[in-house]
């Protein structure tokens, strides 16, 4: 499964920047579940930058990014589509759709959120975990193939297991070869990776597949820095249907929370 195919670029970011919103994706995006698809966490990185950069506010920040998977997001070449849905003076509606092969294979919309100061009466209630300094070393390549998971560096907390686990994830790799990203479009490029860092069962052959539909992620601060933690819990239903749900954090602590809905089937 982790097979380089001839399509796929080289280079050390997971995008080439063609231009006019036109890239290619490269060797560390490829997917885990086929070696010809890209994976959702970079291309879903690369979305969030894209609506970052349309028609910016210095006085607005992203709140809620909500990522629709359409289908199998083709490794090679495609383009990013951004608009406004929804404009307004402290709340907008953002639109980005990834289009490979003439079908658009993601579709995301943001809410961006006028910004105030509300230091007086800040405070969350989720719980902070140890950080990636405090944590031992995770090979996540022995468990998944692909090339986007070999380009990670992650770190696992005591107490992992099956369907439940704290993870740190981090990367060398820029998301484009302009490498000049924010940091939390660097960091929404790693969210979805948390559907396989505790997997219930192990992935691949006379086992399940549980791939997820989508990518729900709320952020109460705009997080920081090159590190993602992810406190993470699967669960499996009864009918074929699972949730992948994970509080967020960097150095500083939590920043918000991302939902995942799988299919679940036998392979």
């Amino acid at each position: 499964m982790t097979e380089e195919l001839p399509e796929l670029a080289h280079g050390n970011a997971y995008y080439q920047n063609l231009g006019g919103g036109r890239f290619r994706s490269t060797i560390h995006a490829q997917g885990a579940w086929n070696v010809h698809e890209q994976h959702m966490a970079p291309a879903s990185g690369l979305m969030a930058d894209a609506l970052e950069r349309h028609q910016p506010r210095a006085d607005m920040r992203m709140a809620r990014l909500s990522y629709e998977i359409l289908g199998l997001i083709p490794g090679g070449g495609f383009h990013i589509e951004t608009s406004t849905l929804r404009p307004g003076r402290t709340i907008e509606l953002l639109q980005a759709e990834l289009v490979a092969d003439g079908r658009t294979a993601i579709r995301a919309t943001a809410w961006r959120m006028i910004t105030s100061d509300t230091a007086a009466v800040a405070a969350i209630e989720d719980t902070a975990i140890p950080g990636p300094d405090d944590c031992k070393p995770y090979d996540g390549s022995a468990v998944w193939p692909g090339g986007y998971i070999r380009s990670l560096e992650m770190r696992v907390a005591e107490g992992h297991r099956p369907g439940a686990g704290k993870v740190w994830l981090r990367t060398d790799h820029p998301l484009t070869d302009r490498n000049d990203s924010s940091d939390l479009a660097r960091l929404m490029g790693l969210v979805d990776t948390a559907n396989g860092i505790a997997a219930r069962v192990p992935p691949g052959k006379d086992s399940y597949a549980f791939p997820n539909l989508d990518l729900q992620i709320h952020m109460y601060r705009r997080p920081e820095g090159e590190w993602l933690g992810l406190d993470n819990a699967v669960s499996f239903g009864r009918d074929g249907i699972g949730l992948t749900s994970t509080v967020l954090h960097d150095r500083q602590g939590p920043f918000g929370r991302a939902e995942q809905i799988l299919t679940l089937r036998r392979t």
